[in-house]
C-alpha cells in the first residue's frame, strides 16, 4: 500500500519531459528469416526526436561490425545482410539474435531480441502418395513435404489433370494444405492430383507427382482416421482448423467434444467437411478436444491439447517522469496476456541490478524502487516480458534534476481588525515537490482552532499551501513565514500581518549564526499602528556598516557575519507613540567554522615514500579531521599500508613503501560545530608497460574469428596499438590498423579480427606506451587459410532428351581440392555408370570439374550437386537439371455432344519438361480419310476444353489432337468417334391464319416448316399469344400441341373479350423449338358488356311518368362497340306478384317512362347492349309513382235489412291510384219527381260494407259509392236500386271472384249474408259436383259464413260457392281459390365446355302460378360437396360458368324462385371441361443421358393434355432395393438424377400431374462403369429352385385375376347387349302408358284427376338393410330376401325405395333442397332426420317399395344395392302382398317436359323399363297382381300418412284411383310360399350404369316424378311416407339400422359378390331383436 501511495505521488508530480522523447516503429519486430540467394535490409525497430544514435548489437552485448560483402550498418540505422554463397556461410552472422538501441539525451532504448536467420537454396520434392477411398466417404491427400524445408515450403494450390482445382463443390483445400474430395464418385479415380508448393523466402515452386485414387464400392466397415489434429499452440485472435476425417460405411458421424463436454453453442464455432474451424480464438477456448466418429459397425477417436497463447501486452508506469534528486521512485511493469512469463528490467539498455538505491520487487519481478534517486538514475527504464520466444516491453523516461524549491506566489503584508478573518496562500515548485511548513514570528504555526492550514498539490507539481485565521486577536498578528522543503533544499518567504491593537513585543530567543553567512533577526512586535521599528546594538541605531539591513516591517539582516564584529546584543524599539517606544533584546552569538588549506599530491613511482599533510588555518576548536580514500573511510594499519597522525589542528598520511594499489583520490574531512570541509587530491603511481603475452605467427581461416594475441600491463595502463604491413615478404611500411567494428582491440591487448578476410594476411606490430619509460612493440606473420568453396556453377541447366549434356563447377581454395559429384542424394560412381563421365582440370588456384552425361534421359531432370572438400571446410554447388523432350500426346475425351457442335476435354499428362505452347484438333467425316480433314489450330494452352462449332446435326465425325511445346510436337491422340445430335428447326411454319371463333376464342391454322428446315421429325407445335392492346405486358402466353400432320389447327381460350391479340407459332422436334413465325394480329369478336351502366337515378314525375338516368359503363367493361342501352322495369303488386316486363330501347344516357300505373312500385334496370347482345343489369332500383284519383269501386251490392234499413258492401277500387283514406256513400230517392241532393255516408277504408238507417219501407233507392285519396275522391261505383221490407230473403253481401294466395297460408273466404229469418250457410266445392265443405282440422266455417283453410296447398285449390237460404229465398257466390306454389324444376342441358368453362342452357318449368323471380344455380367439382351458388336473371334461359378447372368434372344443378320461395332443383347433371391428365410421348426419349453417376431426364417428353402440368414427381431406386428416392420437377427443364451408384441398374417412376389427373411412365435403366462401359442385366444370385417358386407365387394370382376379369367382361358384354334391347322395347311401353294419362294443367276436369295405371311386375332384390336407431351408427350388412323376410315376419311393413350414396353421409352440403313441400302430398313424419336444413321442406318424387301397414311410424333409410346378382336361397315368406312404387308427374307439362331424354342415367324412361323388365324375370312374381297406387311427402310438422281415411271403403277408392299426381307407386301381391324355390339363383342383370364411388355421383331419376332424394348432415336418406293399403289389422313394426360407413359396403357401387350374397347370422339376430314397435322402412338405390 506504502508503495501505491508513493507511486500516485509522484505520478500527479509527473510532467512532460519535453521534446526529446525515444520512441519504437515495430516493437513486435522478432523473428526474420531470409533467402540467402536475395538478403535483407532490416531497418531499427527504435527511434527518437531529435535524431537518435541507432546501433545494432548481437544478444551477447557485441556491436555489430561491417564485413564487406556479407554485412553492413548503414547511416540511417538499416541493418543490411548481403546475399551470400554457401560456402560464405557464418552462423554468428547469418543464424542469430539481434537488438538495436535507439539514444539520444533522453536516454537509451533497446528494441526486443530478433532472431535474424538465412535459408539456403536445398534440393527438395514434395511428394502426394495413392490414396483409396468408399464411394460416397471422403479423400484426403497430403502434400508429403521434408521436414528440413517444411517451415519454408507452402501448398498453393492443388491441379487435377493439370487444371487448377479451384474451391467449392465437393474440393476443399485446408489451411494446412490438405485436399479433401467429398462424396467420392468412380469419375474421380479416372484423374491425377498434384500439388504445387512454394518457398516462401526463395519463390522457388514445385510439382509433385500425380497420384492416383481408388474408389471402391461401400462396404460395410468400421471408421478409419484419415486426417486428424495434434496438440498445438496458437495466439489469440487468430483461427485454426482441426481436422478430423474419417471414412466407412455407413458415412461415419462425426460429434465433437472439449474437455469431455459436447461443444458450447458459439458462432466462432463452425464444423466443416474438413473438421473443425474455431475463429477469433480465445484464452477460454484452450482445453482438450476430442473428435469422436461412430457408424453402426464402431467407433474411433481423436484428441488433442489446445492450447491458445494470448500476446502479451506490457505497460509500464509512471511515463515520462520529471523529478528531482533524492526522490523515491516506483515503476510497476504491468503484463497482460498469457501466464508463465518472465520479467526482465533495463536502465538505458544495460540490465539493472539490484543496490543500496535499486530494488526489483513483486512475484514476478513486477516491480522496481529507487530510493534516493541520483542524477545517474536519470534515463530510459524498459520491463520485457517474454515467454517462449515471444518478448514484449514497454519503456519510461525519467529525469531528475536539481529541485531546490522556489516561491512561485505567496501574500503581502496587510493589516486587519482583531476578529476579522484572514487567509495565506503560498505556491512553491520543486522537484520532487516540496513540503511547506508556516512560523509566526519564528515560532510554528499549530493547526488548532485559531489555525486551520491546508496543502495540496496540483498535476504540474506545484505545491499549494494556506493558513486560515478565523477570529484573529492582536497576539496572532506578527512576521509570517513559509518554507518550502524537499530534498534538494528549502526556500522560505515572509511578510507582516498587522492586528490592530496595542502594539507590544514578543520576547525573543538567543540566535547563533555561522561566520560568512547571512542571519536575519525579527522583531516580534504585536499590534497596530505603530509608527516605527529601530535596531539598536551597544546604543548606535542600526544600520552602520553595508553588512546590515533594516527592512520596514522591522527585520534586520546581517550579511557576511564576522565573529567580533557582529556578535553581542541587540535592541529592537518600537515607537507606539510620540516619545514612547517599548523595548526587547537579543543576543547573537557567531561561530567559525574550519578552512583547510589547500594542497597538491605529487605523483611516484612504486617502492618509493610518501607523505601528505593537512592544515586546518582557522576555525572554533573543537576540530575533527578524517581522511577517505575513493570515498571510504582509511583505517591505518599493516593490512592498508598507510599511517595517519592527528594533532589538534594538523593530521598527516604516510606510506612507508608506494604500491599501485595506493593509486586513488585521497580526501581530507575537517568538522566542528558551525560546519564540516574537506580537501580532495588524486595520488598516481607509475609503471612502465611491459608485455605479459608476446604475439607470435598464426594461421586464421577464412570468414571464421581470429585473436592476435599480445598482452601487457603497466601504471597507468599502457595504451596498445596495432600495426599492419600487407605481404608475405619483409614488411615494408607498417599501417594503423582500422579499428571498425570487424576489428577490435580486446581489453587485454589482443587484437580480435571477428570474420577474417584474405586481405587480413600480412605483418602485424603490437606496440605498447604509458608515459613512463620508453614504448615496447613486437611482430607477428597472419597466415589466412581458404576453405574449399564452389566459385562458379549453374543454379539451373537445360538438356533435351538423347543429346549430351556437360555440367561444370568451379572450385578454389587451400589445395588440394577434392571435387564430389552427387544426383540428388546418390554420389555418382562414373566407373559403375557409364553414361557418366567426370574430367578435372586446374587453372591457377582454381579446379573445374565437369560431369558429362551421354545421352540425357527423362529420368535425369532432378537435382545434381559438386561438393569441393579441403582441409578446412567443404563448399556445395546445387544445379538443377530439366531434360526437355516433345511432350506427350494429350488423353482426349468427350464431354458433350451437341447439333451443330462437341465440347471436348483432354488432359496433358507429361508436357515434355517445356511449357505447353498450343494445342491442334483435327476431325473429319468418318467416312473421310485424314487428307480431307478439318483443323482447329492453336490452341490456348491455358485451356483443358473446347467447343468444335459449325458442325452438321446428325453426322459421324472421327478426332484427334495434338499438342506443342518449344521442343516440337506430340505423337498424336487417340481417335474418338461420336455422332451429332438433331438440331431444332431452323424454319417457321407458314402460312400462319387467325380466325376469331367467338368472343374469347380464336382459331389458328398453319402449315409444317419447309422439309428442309425441319432438322428432324417435328414432334409438336407452340403457340404464342399476346394481347397488343393499352396496357398489356407484351409478353407470351405459351400452349403446346402434338403435331398432327403437314396442317395444323388449334383453338385459343379464354382470351379477353374483343381484344387484338398477336400469335406466333413455333415448331419443335426432339432437339428444340424453332423460331417463330411473324406475328398476326386478330381481334375476338364482340361480346356483351360485363358491367352495368354506373350512377342510375329514378325520379317519379307524375302518377303515370318517372325519369330514368345513368351514365355508361367502364370502358374496358364494354368488350364491343355500345349499341345503346335497354331500361327494362316491371311492376310490383300489392299482392308480391310482378308485372309484365317491359323494356325500352334508347341510345342516350335518360329515359322517360309514361304511362305507368298510378301509386305502383316500380323495379327498374338498365343494361347496355353490343352487337353480341345484352350486358350485365343494373341492380334493382324501386321507384313508386305519385298518388292520383282512385278508381270507381270494383263492385257494390245493396240489400234490405229490415224494413227500414238496407246493407251496402262494395269492392275496393281495382286500381286504387293511392291510400284509401274513406269510402263515400250516396243514396238518393227517384220517386220524389224533383232533384234531391243525395244523402251521404262515410266509411272508413277498412270497412267494406254500411247499414243505411232510417229509410222508407216500400220506397226504391238509388246507392252508389265513391272512394276517396288524398288526390281527391274518385269516380263513382254503379248504382244500384233497393227497397226496404220487412221480410227479406237470403242475400249474400260478400262478393265472389278469384282469390290468390301463397300456398302454407290462411286463407278466410268471406260470406256474409241478411235475410229475415237469418238464412243458412252452405259451402261446397266444385260446383258441378257441389261436395260440400265439411269442417276438419284444415276447414272451418265461422258464424259469420266465412271459410277459413289452413295451410293452404295446391289441392285446395278450386271454386267454391257459398249458398245462403231462408224461407223466402236463396243466393249464391263463387269464389275462385288459386293457390301459388314454388316452380317446378327447370331442365338443365350442357351447351358447350371448354378448358375453362362450362356453358348451359334451361327450359323453365310450370311457374307455380306466381311469376318466377330469377335462377339459382349451384355447382360443385364431381368429387367434392362444397357447392357454390350463382343467381341468374328470370329472364336468362343460358349461363357460362367461367374460370373453372381444366380437364375436371363438375356436378350443376338448377332450381327457379318465385314469390312463394325456391322450386324444385333440377337434375344434377355432369359435364367436363377440355382436357385430359398428361402423357408421355412415346416418340420421346425418357432418358438423354447416362453416365457412371449422373442420368438426364427428358420431361419434355411430357405433353399437357391441355391443361398445364403443375406437378411432376419422380421415384428412383436401384434395384432390389426397398427405399424410392423422390424428387420434385419442373416441368419445363431438363433433370438430372445425380449420386447415383455407378454400374448399377434402376428402377423409375415418373408422375406428372395437371388438374385433369396424373399420369404415369415407368422405365429402368443402368449406370455406366467408372470408364464409361455398359454393365449386364442383372441376374439373381439365388438358385433355380427360388426363382420357379417366386415366379409361381407371383403368376398364379396374377393369371387367376386375369381370367376372371376376361370372364366378367364377357358377361357383362353380354348382358348389356340383351339389356340394350329390352330397354328400347320397354321405353316405347313406357312412353305410350305415360301419354294416355297426361292431361293439361288448364283444362277443368270433374272429379278427381286420373293417374296412370300400370301392371308392372318388380323385381325383389338383395337389401343392403341400414339400422337408424338414436343417433347411433351401426354396421351395414347385406340381408336376403328371406332374412329380411324373417326378421319381420308376421308384421306388415311399408318400405321404400329411394337414392342413397355415400356422399349424403357427409357434412358437405344438401343434394336436394327440401324446403318446399308440393301441394297435395300426404304428410310424412320427419322425426328422424337430422338435417341443416330440417326446417324446410319441399316436395319430391322417388321409387318406392311399399306393403300395405296400417301403422304410419317413421320411415328410416334402407340401402337397394344396384350390383342386380343373384338370390338368395331361401325365398320369400311375407305372406302380406309386397308394394312397389315409382314416381310419375301428372302435371302434362311437367311431365312432358322431363320425359325428354337426357344424359342422366336415371331418366323416366330408362327407369321405369328397368322396374319393367325386372319384374318380368321374378318368376316368384308372376302371379302377382300389381296395382298403381301414390305416395307423396308433406310437411314434418304431421305425423299422417292418408289419402282418405282408415276406412275399407276409403282404401279402396283410393287403391283404385290414386287421389293426385305424385309418386306413382306398383303394388303386387306375392305368390304361395310354396313357390318360392322357384326364385332360387334368378340371374338379375345389373344396371346399365355404374358409378364411380370416387366421384361421389348422385343417381338422379330422369323427370320431375323421380327425383332424387338426399340429405346431409349425417342423414342417411331422406324419410319418406308411402301411401298404404288396407291389410291384416297387425302391427307393423321393424327395427332401424343404420348405413355403414364402411364404403365398401355403402359407396362402392356393384360391390363384390361376397358382400351382397353373404348370410349373416349376427345381422339376422340383430334384427330379430330390434323388431320391437311401429316401424316402417325405406331402401335407397345406390
Amino acid at each position: 500500500p506504502a508503495s501505491l501511495a508513493l507511486f500516485f505521488f509522484f505520478f500527479l508530480h509527473s510532467e512532460d519531459v519535453g521534446s526529446t522523447r525515444l520512441y519504437f516503429v515495430n516493437a513486435s519486430l522478432q523473428k526474420i528469416t531470409y533467402s540467402s540467394s536475395v538478403g535483407v535490409s532490416l531497418p531499427c525497430p527504435a527511434g527518437g526526436t531529435p535524431s537518435a544514435i541507432l546501433r545494432w548489437y548481437l544478444a551477447t552485448g557485441d556491436d555489430i561490425y561491417d564485413v564487406p560483402h556479407i554485412r553492413h550498418v548503414q547511416a540511417n540505422g538499416t541493418l543490411q545482410l548481403y546475399p551470400f554463397s554457401p560456402s560464405a556461410y557464418n552462423s554468428y552472422i547469418h543464424d542469430n539474435d539481434y537488438f538495436c538501441t535507439a539514444e539520444n539525451q533522453a536516454g537509451k532504448i533497446r528494441s526486443p531480441n530478433i532472431r535474424i536467420k538465412a535459408v539456403f537454396r536445398e534440393p527438395y520434392t514434395v511428394r502426394v502418395a495413392d490414396q483409396r477411398s468408399l464411394r460416397g466417404n471422403v479423400a484426403v491427400f497430403k502434400c508429403l513435404i521434408p521436414a528440413a524445408v517444411q517451415e519454408y515450403v507452402s501448398v498453393v494450390s492443388w491441379e487435377r489433370d493439370t487444371v487448377s482445382i479451384a474451391p467449392g463443390n465437393r474440393f476443399s483445400l485446408t489451411s494446412f494444405g490438405a485436399l479433401y474430395i467429398s462424396d467420392v464418385q468412380k469419375e474421380d479415380a479416372l484423374s491425377t492430383y498434384r500439388c504445387i508448393t512454394k518457398h516462401k523466402y526463395s519463390g522457388e515452386t514445385r510439382q509433385s507427382n500425380g497420384a492416383r485414387l481408388s474408389v471402391m464400392d461401400p462396404n460395410e466397415s468400421s471408421p478409419t482416421i484419415l486426417d486428424s489434429f495434434q496438440a498445438g499452440e496458437v495466439h489469440a485472435g487468430q483461427s485454426i482448423e482441426l481436422p478430423c476425417i474419417a471414412g466407412g460405411y455407413p458415412a461415419p458421424t462425426v460429434r465433437w467434444l472439449k474437455d469431455g463436454r459436447p461443444l458450447p453453442s458459439d458462432a466462432r464455432w463452425t464444423r466443416r467437411l474438413t473438421g473443425l474451424t474455431i475463429s477469433d480464438l480465445r484464452q477460454e477456448d484452450s482445453g482438450s478436444y476430442a473428435c469422436e466418429v461412430t457408424n453402426s459397425f464402431g467407433s474411433k477417436e481423436v484428441s488433442g491439447q489446445l492450447h491458445v497463447i494470448d500476446p502479451l501486452r506490457v505497460t509500464l508506469s509512471p511515463k515520462n517522469l520529471k523529478t528531482g534528486i533524492s526522490s523515491t521512485l516506483f515503476f510497476t511493469c504491468t503484463v497482460e496476456g498469457s501466464p508463465e512469463y518472465t520479467i526482465t528490467w533495463y536502465r538505458n539498455t544495460e540490465p539493472i541490478i539490484s543496490d543500496q538505491h535499486i530494488s526489483i520487487q513483486g512475484q514476478h519481478n513486477d516491480t522496481l524502487q529507487i530510493t534516493a534517486a541520483q542524477k545517474f538514475h536519470s534515463g530510459a527504464y524498459q520491463c520485457f516480458a517474454s515467454r517462449k520466444g515471444h518478448t514484449a516491453q514497454d519503456f519510461s523516461i525519467i529525469l531528475l534534476e536539481d529541485g531546490t524549491p522556489r516561491i512561485v506566489s505567496s501574500f503581502s503584508e496587510r493589516v486587519v481588525n482583531p476578529g476579522e478573518p484572514f487567509s495565506l496562500m503560498c505556491a512553491a515548485k520543486g522537484a520532487p515537490p516540496p513540503s511547506i511548513t508556516w512560523t509566526l514570528d519564528d515560532e510554528p504555526v499549530v493547526r488548532d482552532s485559531t489555525y486551520k492550514t491546508s496543502q495540496y498539490t496540483l498535476s504540474d507539481g506545484l505545491t499549494v499551501s494556506h493558513v486560515n485565521v478565523s477570529s484573529p486577536l492582536i497576539r496572532d498578528g506578527g512576521v509570517y513565514r513559509c518554507v518550502a522543503r524537499n530534498s534538494a533544499g528549502s526556500a522560505e518567504y515572509q511578510a507582516r500581518i498587522n492586528v490592530r491593537g496595542p502594539p507590544r513585543i514578543r520576547p525573543m530567543r538567543d540566535i547563533t549564526a555561522v561566520a560568512g553567512r547571512n542571519t536575519y533577526i525579527t522583531c516580534r512586535v504585536i499590534g497596530y499602528p505603530y509608527y516605527s521599528i529601530k535596531w539598536l546594538k551597544d546604543g548606535m541605531q542600526l544600520p552602520d556598516n553595508h553588512r546590515q539591513m533594516v527592512f520596514e516591517n522591522g527585520t534586520l539582516r546581517l550579511t557576511d557575519v564576522q565573529k567580533g564584529a557582529d556578535e553581542g546584543t541587540y535592541l529592537c524599539s518600537v515607537l507606539i507613540q510620540p516619545q514612547v517606544s517599548i523595548n526587547q533584546t537579543v543576543h547573537v552569538t557567531v561561530k567559525v567554522p574550519p578552512l583547510i588549506q589547500p594542497f597538491d599530491i605529487p605523483s611516484t613511482s612504486v617502492g618509493k615514500l610518501m607523505y601528505i599533510a593537512c592544515v586546518v588555518s582557522s576555525g572554533d576548536m573543537p576540530i575533527r579531521i578524517t581522511w577517505h580514500k575513493d570515498g571510504q573511510l582509511i583505517v591505518p594499519g599493516y593490512a592498508s599500508g598507510v599511517g595517519i597522525e592527528t594533532k589538534e589542528f594538523m593530521s598527516s598520511l604516510q606510506i612507508s613503501k608506494v604500491t599501485l594499489k595506493h593509486n586513488g583520490n585521497y580526501t581530507c574531512i575537517a568538522s566542528n560545530a558551525a560546519a564540516t570541509v574537506s580537501w580532495e587530491r588524486q595520488l598516481i603511481v607509475t609503471v612502465p608497460p611491459r608485455f605479459v603475452v608476446q604475439p607470435n605467427n598464426q594461421d586464421c581461416i577464412y570468414g571464421k574469428a581470429g585473436v592476435l594475441n599480445c598482452s601487457v600491463e603497466g601504471y597507468p595502463p599502457p595504451k596498445v596499438m596495432w600495426k599492419h604491413a600487407k605481404g608475405v615478404g619483409n614488411p615494408q611500411q607498417y599501417h594503423p590498423v582500422p579499428l571498425t567494428g570487424r576489428i577490435q582491440i580486446m581489453t587485454n591487448g589482443s587484437l580480435l579480427i571477428r570474420h577474417v578476410l584474405e586481405e587480413d594476411r600480412g605483418y602485424y606490430l603490437c606496440q605498447a606506451s604509458n608515459g613512463v619509460g620508453s614504448d615496447i612493440s613486437k611482430s607477428m606473420i597472419l597466415t589466412v587459410k581458404i576453405p574449399a568453396m564452389i566459385t562458379s556453377h549453374p543454379n539451373t541447366t537445360m538438356a533435351r532428351k538423347g543429346q549430351t549434356k556437360e555440367l561444370n563447377c568451379t572450385a578454389r581454395g587451400e589445395q588440394p581440392i577434392i571435387i564430389r559429384w552427387e544426383r540428388g542424394d546418390t554420389v555418382i560412381d562414373a566407373e559403375r555408370n557409364p553414361r557418366y563421365s567426370i574430367t578435372i582440370n586446374k587453372k591457377g588456384d582454381e579446379v573445374i570439374s565437369t560431369l558429362k552425361l551421354n545421352p540425357a534421359e527423362r529420368g535425369d531432370s532432378v537435382f545434381f550437386s559438386c561438393h569441393a572438400i579441403n582441409s578446412y571446410g567443404e563448399g556445395r554447388g546445387l544445379i538443377q537439371l530439366t531434360v526437355q523432350e516433345p511432350p506427350d500426346p494429350p488423353e482426349l475425351e468427350v464431354r458433350e455432344v451437341k447439333d451443330r457442335s462437341m465440347n471436348l476435354r483432354w488432359i496433358q499428362r507429361f508436357d515434355g519438361n517445356s511449357i505447353i505452347t498450343s494445342y491442334d484438333i483435327e476431325y473429319k467425316n468418318k467416312s473421310d480419310s485424314w487428307d480431307h480433314m478439318y483443323t482447329t489450330r492453336n490452341i490456348s494452352p491455358t485451356n483443358n476444353q473446347a467447343n468444335i462449332v459449325e458442325l452438321h446435326p446428325a453426322c459421324v465425325y472421327s478426332i484427334r489432337m495434338y499438342s506443342y511445346n518449344k521442343i516440337g510436337r506430340s505423337s498424336p491422340s487417340k481417335e474418338l468417334t461420336i455422332s451429332t445430335e438433331e438440331a431444332p428447326p431452323d424454319g417457321p411454319p407458314m402460312d400462319v391464319i387467325l380466325q376469331p371463333m367467338t368472343s374469347q376464342s380464336i382459331r389458328v391454322t398453319w402449315r409444317a416448316p419447309k422439309k428442309e428446315l425441319q432438322n428432324g421429325v417435328i414432334r409438336g407445335y407452340q403457340i404464342g399469344y399476346r394481347e397488343n392492346g393499352p396496357g398489356s405486358n407484351g409478353q407470351y402466353s405459351i400452349v403446346e400441341m402434338k403435331a398432327t400432320g403437314d396442317s395444323e389447327v388449334y383453338t385459343l381460350d379464354n382470351l379477353k373479350k374483343f381484344a387484338q391479340y398477336g400469335v406466333v407459332v413455333q415448331a419443335f422436334n426432339r432437339a428444340g423449338t424453332g423460331p417463330s413465325s411473324t406475328e398476326i394480329n386478330a381481334t375476338t369478336l364482340e361480346d356483351v358488356p360485363s358491367e352495368p351502366p354506373q350512377n342510375v337515378r329514378a325520379i317519379s314525375v307524375t302518377s303515370d311518368e318517372a325519369v330514368i338516368t345513368w351514365s355508361e359503363p367502364p370502358r374496358l367493361t364494354l368488350h364491343g362497340v355500345l349499341k345503346g342501352y335497354r331500361v327494362v322495369f316491371w311492376s310490383l303488386f300489392p299482392d308480391g306478384e310482378w308485372g309484365e316486363m317491359q323494356n325500352i330501347t334508347t341510345t342516350r344516357e335518360q329515359v322517360e317512362l309514361r304511362g305507368l300505373e298510378k301509386f305502383t312500385n316500380y323495379s327498374v334496370q338498365v343494361l347496355a347492349y353490343t352487337q353480341a347482345g345484352d350486358g350485365v343489369r343494373s341492380n334493382v332500383l324501386y321507384i313508386q309513382t305519385r298518388e292520383d284519383l282512385p278508381g270507381p269501386p270494383a263492385g257494390i251490392k245493396a240489400v234490405p235489412s229490415s224494413p227500414n234499413s238496407v246493407v251496402v258492401s262494395w269492392l275496393p277500387p281495382l286500381k286504387p291510384n293511392g291510400v284509401i283514406r274513406k269510402y263515400t256513400i250516396y243514396c238518393s230517392s227517384p220517386g220524389s219527381g224533383q232533384p234531391v241532393s243525395p244523402s251521404t255516408y262515410e266509411a272508413n277504408p277498412e270497412m267494406l260494407f254500411y247499414r243505411i238507417t232510417h229509410l222508407s219501407r216500400g220506397k226504391q233507392y238509388h246507392i252508389w259509392a265513391a272512394a276517396v285519396t288524398t288526390a281527391g275522391r274518385g269516380n263513382i261505383s254503379a248504382k244500384v236500386t233497393v227497397e226496404p221490407a220487412g221480410k227479406v230473403p237470403a242475400k249474400i253481401l260478400s262478393f265472389g271472384g278469384t282469390v290468390t294466395t301463397p300456398w302454407m297460408k290462411e286463407v278466410r273466404l268471406p260470406c256474409a249474408s241478411v235475410g229475415e229469418p237469418a238464412p243458412t250457410i252452405k259451402w261446397t266445392k266444385d260446383r258441378s259436383e257441389s261436395i260440400p265443405v265439411t269442417a276438419d282440422s284444415q276447414k272451418q266455417i265461422l258464424s259469420n259464413g266465412t271459410l277459413v283453410l289452413r295451410s293452404v296447398k295446391a289441392e285446395d285449390s278450386g271454386y267454391y260457392t257459398c249458398t245462403a237460404t231462408n224461407t223466402l229465398g236463396f243466393d249464391t257466390i263463387i269464389v275462385n281459390l288459386v293457390v301459388q306454389v314454388p316452380p317446378d324444376q327447370p331442365r338443365l342441358t350442357v351447351s358447350t365446355t371448354s378448358t375453362s368453362s362450362i356453358t348451359l342452357a334451361w327450359i323453365p318449368g310450370d311457374n307455380g302460378g306466381s311469376s318466377i323471380r330469377g335462377f339459382v344455380l349451384q355447382y360443385s367439382v364431381d368429387n367434392t360437396e362444397e357447392w357454390r351458388d350463382v343467381f341468374i336473371s328470370s329472364t336468362e334461359r343460358s349461363f357460362r360458368l367461367d374460370n373453372l378447372r381444366c380437364g375436371t368434372w363438375y356436378k350443376v344443378k338448377l332450381a327457379a324462385k318465385n314469390s312463394v320461395g325456391s322450386g324444385r332443383i333440377s337434375e344434377i347433371i355432369e359435364a367436363k371441361t377440355h382436357g385430359r391428365e398428361p402423357v408421355f410421348n412415346k416418340d420421346q426419349p425418357l432418358l438423354t443421358h447416362i453416365n457412371s453417376t449422373h442420368a438426364g431426364l427428358n420431361l419434355q417428353g411430357w405433353t399437357s393434355g391441355g391443361c398445364p402440368i403443375t406437378d411432376l414427381m419422380l421415384d428412383f431406386r436401384p434395384k432390389g432395393t426397398w427405399a424410392w428416392q423422390s424428387l420434385k420437377a419442373n416441368s419445363t427443364s431438363q433433370l438430372f438424377l445425380s449420386e447415383l451408384r455407378e454400374a448399377t441398374w434402376y428402377e423409375l417412376k415418373m408422375k406428372a400431374c395437371n388438374s385433369a389427373g396424373c399420369g404415369n411412365q415407368t422405365s429402368q435403366f443402368a449406370t455406366t462403369d467408372y470408364d464409361g462401359s455398359t454393365i449386364p442385366p442383372i441376374k439373381s444370385a439365388r438358385g433355380e429352385g427360388d426363382d420357379v417358386k417366386k415366379l409361381f407365387s407371383i403368376g398364379s394370382p396374377v393369371i387367376l385375376v386375369t381370367i376372371g376379369v376376361a370372364l366378367l367382361f364377357i358377361i357383362r358384354k353380354k348382358r348389356k347387349e340383351k339389356r340394350l334391347k329390352r330397354l328400347r322395347d320397354a321405353k316405347s311401353l313406357a312412353e305410350m302408358l305415360i301419354s294416355k294419362n297426361n292431361r293439361s294443367i288448364d283444362t277443368p276436369v270433374k272429379g278427381p284427376p286420373q293417374g296412370p295405371r300400370l301392371h308392372i311386375d318388380i323385381p325383389r332384390v338383395q337389401l343392403l338393410i341400414e339400422d337408424k336407431e338414436a343417433g347411433e351408427d351401426k354396421a351395414a350388412v347385406p340381408v336376403t330376401d328371406t332374412e329380411f323376410s324373417q326378421s319381420v315376419n308376421p308384421q306388415n311393413f311399408c318400405t321404400g325405395v329411394s337414392l342413397h350414396h355415400q356422399a349424403l353421409i357427409q357434412n358437405s352440403g344438401p343434394l336436394i333442397d327440401m324446403s318446399d313441400i308440393r301441394p297435395g302430398t300426404n304428410p310424412v313424419s320427419r322425426k328422424s332426420i337430422k338435417s341443416a336444413h330440417s326446417s324446410r321442406n319441399r316436395y319430391s318424387s322417388q321409387w318406392t317399395l311399399s306393403r300395405p301397414t296400417q301403422s304410419h311410424s317413421t320411415a328410416s333409410a334402407r340401402t337397394l344395392t344396384s350390383d342386380w346378382r343373384t338370390m338368395g336361397s331361401h325365398g320369400i315368406t311375407a305372406t302380406e302382398s309386397d308394394s312397389y312404387s315409382a314416381s310419375l308427374s301428372q302435371d302434362t307439362d311437367k311431365g312432358r317436359n322431363s320425359m325428354v331424354s337426357t344424359e342422366s342415367a336415371s331418366s323416366t324412361y330408362e327407369e321405369l323399363a328397368r322396374a319393367y323388365e325386372h319384374a318380368k324375370l321374378e318368376e316368384h312374381l308372376q302371379h302377382a297382381k300389381f296395382t298403381i297406387t301414390e305416395c307423396f311427402i308433406s310437411d314434418s310438422s304431421s305425423d299422417q300418412m292418408t289419402t282418405g281415411t282408415n276406412d275399407p271403403a276409403d282404401s279402396m277408392t283410393s287403391l283404385s284411383t290414386p287421389s293426385e299426381p305424385g309418386i306413382c307407386r306398383f303394388t303386387a301381391s306375392p305368390p304361395k310360399p310354396q313357390d318360392y324355390d322357384r326364385g332360387k339363383n334368378v340371374a338379375v342383370p345389373i344396371p346399365h350404369r355404374t358409378l364411380d364411388p370416387s366421384k361421389q355421383q348422385t343417381l338422379t331419376l330422369g323427370h320431375s316424378g323421380l327425383g332424387s332424394l338426399g340429405a346431409s348432415s349425417g342423414t342417411a336418406t331422406l324419410p319418406q311416407r308411402t301411401l298404404t293399403m288396407p291389410s291384416s289389422n297387425n302391427a307393423a313394426t321393424a327395427s332401424t339400422s343404420s348405413t355403414s360407413s364402411n364404403p365398401s359396403n355403402s359407396n362402392k357401387v356393384g360391390g363384390s359378390r361376397d358382400s351382397l350374397l353373404e348370410s349373416s347370422s349376427s345381422a339376422l339376430g340383430r334384427l330379430q331383436k330390434q323388431s320391437v314397435g311401429a316401424y316402417s322402412k325405406s331402401y335407397t338405390l345406390v
